[in-house]
């Protein structure tokens, strides 16, 4: 794998320093730029470009721009030229007077700025709106900005509304029915994602995001990393010219935050800044237990826990980043960013352990107790990455080259004290803390190729390197002499080493006008080593996975696709699942990692149509069927009695994960976006899916069920300025081996006002606010137990959001490195 790495190297590299053109291939003369939506700063693809012949009317050539809002009109002569781009739902635009000459060939017009298509007649006013949800060939993009409910919340708010994606009460991420989602922010991966997923995503405020990208069928240039596929969370920046930015600070009842961006673009070179916090006011989410659980003689031993616990988050992010155009085909872009999110839990809970005789012909025992305990967990991070890009003469010529690394910290803490009820005296209590530093480094190059106007190659290689090292130890106290003493036995060492290296190449192929085939082959190998004090120092053997990927592509009049594509997955153990630090928080109930997982492998296959209506609606269809072998999902044992070093933990069930067996799931996720009238706008996604899951343990034998989430969201546009919003989302029973988990129901109201000529807005924003808990009963059941659990967690909440955007904006085309100094003709 290192020489095939080695030789895709080369081959770039070569390419990069030596590529030359045919002659014959060379456009006479070319008009390039980029189209991008004035709003939402976003590039805008498939607008038509059209080029006229100052003073006629037929154009002489044209195209549709590509991913990145780019164009490139090749085949033209010395003249003077007008450009024209369209695109429904929004303005056209003209660019007059681009000049051509025999020492001026290229010229660069920059980019150019749409608005939504709005005009005034008779005193009524007709506004075409772009989706809130845009299907491009390879994902869906969702517009955040258009977005009001999602105001002064965080980035699990915003994934919410998103198609496909779906998300629980506690912040926990599906994709089309599969939890093993690989995140990125700006396209690249963050070890605070990795650690812990659903708090990492609530220290992101949604004011913070421009936009969310959903990748269900992943290609062979992405990482071979979740088997439900990725979502990249794109934060707000500002390409244009100028200096500017935007400020919005939050307040409610359950949730505060604030966040700054700031950007300044001069020439080729610019810089932008951001700071965001957040904290969510504390909460006490009331919950309850009741355990029955069987030894192997027979003999039955209750649990009923009653309790409470207090729970206060935290977390902040602050980025810097510089762009610089060396040239005009060469750009450098460096960015580093600081992460930081944690919470702090604490309360009491009343427990009451009953040991009954045999055959239930009585109670033998019945001990009541009171718990208090704390858990805190922090995680602080460093990014920072350094990019490189070099585009060529032939249009879709690209190299780019990655470095990144990831420095993290995190720590978890706990402490309990138990006290028996009777007699308010103390006779247990313990205390640890796992501290964590964790090193990832990714280096990576890309390379495309067109080989002619039907075919292009894309080609390149990564190497990631991953290295944790944790450090846990563990005090039991002496209730006697009211002192915490060091068990030894119990501290552990866990150093875990993970290098992946991939290369991939795959092939782009216009059949013809209305079909479109991209083919691809991806080859990672993993090399994994954990070291254990706590265990036999073992090595965990190094695998290979292959990643076939294949998308085709099916277009056809009326603004219709027809798209199917395959792909093979996997999900490498996280660091939280591997960890086998054991947090005693509740000494009845622990949970601890599992360094012995292995990595779970998937296969996806989908068939998705898509329609846009020329008023703006959209339907998107998709069908998918997953398999995955080795799954990992979490799993509950019961002990009657447990030795953890020194310690013996007495009718105990420990969490941990497991490779549980296989997963099918076959379902049908549907989106609908209906421009009821001019003001009125509904939207809703709807998900059902069968899963069906084979266990490898014997006592769990199989689980067969039927699960759907499904949302909607309306909204109402009162003139040009104030806007309403309805947003209610509901998912039903989540099916595991082991039993069943909550349902819910949530619902948002929220209203908009924008000032000052839309460089304000004041957003009222409020979530079920006739209810003050959202009930969560669980049902699971295994070897000799079942337990019924209920948490009621307040949900309810009231907020206030402004937001201010400042600073002026220049649109100015770039410098055409290329143009004869003593001819500078304006492109314009």
């Amino acid at each position: 794998m290192r020489y095939i790495i080695s030789a895709v190297l080369l081959v770039a590299i070569h390419i990069h320093c030596f590529s030359q053109e045919d002659p014959k291939t060379i456009s006479t003369c070319k008009i390039t730029g980029i189209v991008i939506d004035s709003t939402s700063e976003q590039p805008i693809e498939y607008a038509t470009v059209s080029v006229f012949k100052k003073g006629d009317s037929k154009p002489v050539n044209g195209m549709i721009t590509d991913s990145k809002g780019a164009f490139q009109i090749n085949d033209l002569k010395p003249d003077v030229y007008s450009v024209k781009i369209d695109f429904i739902s929004y303005q056209s635009k003209t660019i007059n007077n681009v000049v051509l000459t025999n020492r001026k060939k290229n010229a660069d017009i920059g980019e150019i700025f749409l608005s939504d298509n709005s005009k005034s007649l008779q005193g009524v006013t007709v506004t075409g709106q772009r989706s809130y949800m845009e299907n491009h060939i390879d994902k869906l993009v969702f517009n955040v900005e258009k977005d009001i409910t999602s105001q002064g919340g965080t980035a699990t708010d915003v994934l919410k509304k998103v198609p496909q994606v779906s998300v629980d009460v506690d912040g926990n991420v599906e994709l089309l029915g599969n939890s093993n989602v690989r995140i990125f922010i700006n396209g690249k991966p963050s070890a605070m994602f990795d650690n812990d997923l659903a708090d990492a995503l609530q220290a992101i405020p949604a004011s913070q995001i421009k936009s969310i990208e959903v990748i269900t069928s992943p290609g062979a240039k992405y990482d071979a990393e979740g088997t439900a596929g990725i979502i990249n969370i794109v934060l707000k920046d500002n390409k244009s010219h100028g200096i500017n930015g935007n400020v919005t600070l939050s307040g409610g009842t359950r949730l505060e935050n604030g966040s700054a961006n700031i950007n300044a673009r001069k020439g080729a070179f610019s810089l932008n800044a951001s700071l965001s916090g957040n904290a969510m006011l504390p909460s006490t989410t009331p919950s309850s237990l009741n355990r029955i659980a069987t030894d192997s003689s027979g003999n039955k031993t209750g649990l009923i826990q009653n309790g409470q616990g207090t729970t206060q988050r935290t977390g902040y992010r602050a980025q810097i980043g510089a762009e610089w155009n060396i040239t005009k085909k060469d750009d450098i872009t460096v960015s580093i960013s600081e992460n930081e999110f944690g919470y702090k839990t604490n309360g009491p809970t009343n427990q009451q352990e009953i040991i009954y005789a045999p055959n239930s012909t009585g109670i033998l025992n019945d001990i009541s107790t009171l718990r208090t305990s704390n858990n805190n967990f922090t995680f602080r991070s460093l990014d920072w990455n350094v990019d490189y890009k070099k585009t060529f003469n032939t249009e879709g010529q690209e190299l780019d080259i990655s470095y990144q690394q990831n420095n993290a910290n995190h720590t978890t803490f706990f402490d309990q004290q138990q006290f028996y009820t009777s007699s308010d005296s103390l006779f247990s209590g313990a205390k640890g803390n796992n501290n964590a530093k964790d090193r990832e480094t990714y280096l990576i190059i890309d390379y495309s190729q067109p080989i002619n106007k039907k075919v292009s190659i894309d080609m390149g290689a990564k190497g990631s390197f991953s290295n944790i090292k944790s450090y846990a130890d563990y005090y039991a106290l002496d209730a006697l002499a009211d002192v915490y003493n060091m068990d030894v036995s119990q501290i552990d060492n866990f150093n875990y080493n993970q290098n992946v290296y991939a290369g991939y190449v795959s092939a782009t192929y216009n059949i013809s006008k209305d079909y479109k085939l991209k083919v691809g082959l991806r080859d990672e190998v993993t090399d994994t080593k954990a070291d254990n004090s706590g265990i036999e120092a073992g090595v965990i053997p190094s695998y290979n996975t292959v990643v076939p990927t294949a998308t085709l592509v099916r277009t056809f009049a009326n603004n219709q696709t027809l798209k199917l594509s395959y792909t093979r997955r996997l999900e490498r153990p996280r660091y939280r699942e591997l960890n086998p630090f054991i947090n005693a928080t509740d000494p009845t109930n622990l949970s601890a990692g599992n360094p012995l997982l292995k990595p779970e492998i998937g296969h996806s296959v989908e068939l998705s149509y898509f329609k846009t209506f020329t008023k703006g609606g959209s339907i998107l269809v998709t069908g998918y069927y997953r398999y995955n072998v080795d799954d990992i999902q979490t799993y509950v044992q019961y002990y009657t009695s447990l030795a953890a070093g020194d310690s013996v933990y007495k009718n105990v069930a420990v969490t941990t994960d497991v490779n549980v067996g296989s997963q099918q799931l076959a379902g049908l996720n549907i989106y609908v976006n209906i421009p009821i009238t001019q003001q009125l706008e509904i939207r809703g996604n709807f998900n059902g899916f069968d899963k069906y899951i084979v266990s490898n343990i014997p006592a769990e034998g199989t689980s067969n069920s039927f699960n759907y989430r499904s949302n909607i969201n309306a909204t109402y546009q009162l003139g040009n300025d104030i806007a309403f919003e309805f947003f209610g989302n509901f998912n039903s029973v989540r099916h595991e081996i082991q039993g069943t988990f909550p349902s819910f129901t949530t619902y948002n109201f929220a209203a908009r006002k924008y000032l000052f000529k839309k460089k304000a807005s004041i957003a009222f924003t409020t979530t079920d606010p006739f209810n003050k808990y959202v009930n969560q009963p669980t049902n699971v059941s295994g070897v000799n137990f079942y337990y019924v659990t209920d948490r009621k967690l307040p949900y309810r909440s009231f907020g206030l959001s402004i937001s201010y955007k400042f600073g002026k904006m220049e649109y100015k085309a770039k410098k055409d490195d290329h143009t004869d100094e003593n001819n500078p003709d304006d492109a314009n």
